[in-house]
């Protein structure tokens, strides 16, 4: 059986969302991340870079979310357009533009909003600015098409969706009401049973929330250089 290694987080829950849809049966391992379980021995030889999520099907290990829906994807023949030149172009084009842009702006985004010290004034408003040409972009996109590839519903969505749960808390209370065609395909992904399940597992375990000064070390390690 698949092994799972799952925190409540946007990249997992793009994950979580292909097995529950694919209905591929799964072992959830819980990766408590506030608590530095991803920096153990025995995640860090699943994946060296100590993120989450990470899967390990019999002898495959995966790392890095979008690697992950690709995996499955072509383990399920699920998901995917059909396998044509142009069609895998448009598809490997945006989910590499949701891997390499709006992953990594949404999360300074959050980082230097939320959790960095003073002054960090350039920092959030590069990030901020990045994070939202980005969803623009992809904003855009949806409002020319009902799903990023077209008409089907794909792995593309997936990784939008695992980022926009983080939307208003990355951007601002008022992301939902710029972005609307982006918010129109999240409420229909939310509205699949699967999406549903994928919330279910949030309550299903225990999971640190608190930042305090033990999961501020555990989540920002870099940090041990400026007290040195």
């Amino acid at each position: 059986m698949i092994k799972f290694y799952y925190h409540p987080s946007p990249n997992p829950a793009k994950v979580a969302l292909m097995l529950e849809e694919t209905g591929i049966p799964y072992e959830l391992v819980p990766v408590d991340t506030r608590k530095g379980d991803q920096h153990a021995p025995a995640f860090t030889a699943i994946n060296p870079n100590a993120k989450t999520p990470a899967l390990v099907d019999d002898d495959a290990i995966v790392f890095d979310s979008n690697a992950i829906l690709l995996y499955l994807a072509e383990k399920t023949s699920r998901f995917v357009p059909p396998n044509t030149p142009a069609n895998r172009a448009q598809m490997y084009s945006w989910l590499m533009f949701v891997a390499t842009g709006i992953g990594p702006y949404s999360g300074q985004a959050v980082h230097f909003k939320h959790f960095a010290p003073a002054p960090k004034d350039y920092a959030v408003n590069r990030y901020d600015f990045e994070a939202w040409r980005h969803w623009n972009i992809i904003n855009a996109r949806l409002a020319a098409n009902r799903y990023m590839l077209g008409e089907e519903y794909t792995i593309v969505d997936m990784a939008v969706w695992g980022w926009a749960r983080a939307l208003p808390f990355a951007l601002g209370a008022d992301a939902w009401d710029k972005l609307p065609h982006v918010k129109r395909l999240f409420d229909e992904i939310n509205a699949r049973p699967a999406a549903g399940r994928v919330d279910a597992l949030r309550s299903a375990h225990q999971f640190k929330t608190e930042m305090d000064d033990d999961a501020r070390r555990a989540m920002f390690p870099q940090n041990a250089r400026l007290e040195a």
